[in-house]
């Protein structure tokens, strides 16, 4: 039995991954969390009575509380997901995104480098620092047909995606430079249940059903690749289980849409599901609404993941027709017919 912590465990991508190891594996796992707007400890109440499983209320800025975690707990792997991810509140407010994303992993790996350094051989070599991380360090495709790999260049285009990339230097040096056995992933854009609010499928969702407009940046002409988030969980598992130190892979859905389809797509599965709407409205396609374009905003990401497909046999399961309607069920569960507000 293994000891996983994942940092930024009660987040949209943490807390999958962490209900996908206690319900699928024998493994423990501590989930470390400061708590922040996008942290949703209902996402972990289905592990709750798990004995395997253990939340630590820790932000990884705080040396002194992170080192005390890796004390108690003994970790086998470091999963890090904790992150600050919004691009729009990037760029209100950046000082946020280096403190949590640069100065936070910079913490998080120094802790880690002395923990792994006080294990013997044989677990220092089976201990693994896996950097969860994104395809907009990768910058803009600009509607080009190639795709992401493993070997693109980094071009980040906004705070939040330049505080990632930054992030990611920093992991592989701390390989290069002190031997800590790290991985990074670089995913393509998530979707799914417990999705922060102020996301834009969850957002476009709740608008919809509220009545309310369903905002589009420009001609919502931007591209991107969606990865259902429970694919993403086996993916990560996988990587941090099996993959070799000093690895990266891109993890990506092989979805590629525009965001007007998206909207679109949506709106649509909202006529079939709930088609008692708003009076004030004919049809949920009726609330969109476009508005001024994001400063810099990146026209296409798409990944090729043709990597971990072939060195690890992982492909995603859900189709993005199958997982939208999963989750826009699963929202419509959860705030139509409850008392849940947003």
């Amino acid at each position: 039995m293994r000891s996983i912590l994942i940092t930024g465990g009660a987040g949209f991508i943490g807390s999958a991954l962490a209900r996908y190891i206690i319900k699928n594996t024998k493994d423990k796992v501590v989930v470390l969390d400061c708590l922040t707007y996008a942290s949703d400890l209902e996402s972990l109440n289905e592990i709750n009575n798990s004995s395997r499983y253990i939340f630590e209320h820790v932000n990884i800025c705080d040396r002194f509380a992170l080192d005390k975690i890796f004390i108690k707990h003994q970790p086998n792997i470091v999963l890090h997901l904790a992150a600050e991810t919004h691009v729009d509140r990037s760029i209100k407010d950046s000082e946020l995104f280096v403190q949590t994303n640069i100065i936070g992993t910079h913490v998080l790996l120094e802790a880690t480098r002395c923990f792994w350094l006080s294990l013997n051989n044989n677990k220092k070599s089976n201990f693994r620092f896996h950097h969860v991380s994104t395809d907009e360090v990768y910058g803009d495709l600009n509607f080009s047909e190639s795709l992401f790999t493993e070997n693109s260049r980094y071009i980040p285009s906004n705070p939040y995606s330049a505080s990632k990339a930054s992030s990611n230097h920093l992991v592989y040096a701390w390989y290069r430079t002190y031997g800590l056995p790290i991985i990074i992933t670089n995913c393509s854009n998530n979707y799914g249940p417990y999705h922060s609010v102020d996301k834009l499928i969850p957002l476009v969702i709740l608008n919809a059903l509220h009545g309310k407009s369903l905002p589009v940046y420009g001609k919502g002409d931007q591209i991107r690749d969606w990865l259902f988030v429970e694919d993403h969980a086996r993916a990560l598992y996988l990587v941090a289980t099996t993959a070799k130190p000093g690895v990266v892979y891109n993890i990506g859905g092989n979805n590629e849409r525009r965001n007007i389809d998206v909207v679109k797509a949506i709106c649509e599965l909202l006529e079939e599901l709930c088609p008692k709407k708003p009076f004030w409205i004919n049809n949920y396609s009726d609330l969109i609404s476009y508005v001024k374009d994001r400063p810099g905003h990146d026209k296409h990401y798409g990944i090729n993941a043709a990597k971990i497909i072939n060195e690890l046999n992982w492909r995603p399961i859900e189709t993005f027709d199958s997982g939208i309607r999963k989750t826009v069920i699963w929202y419509i569960n959860r705030y139509k017919f409850s008392n849940k507000t947003y």
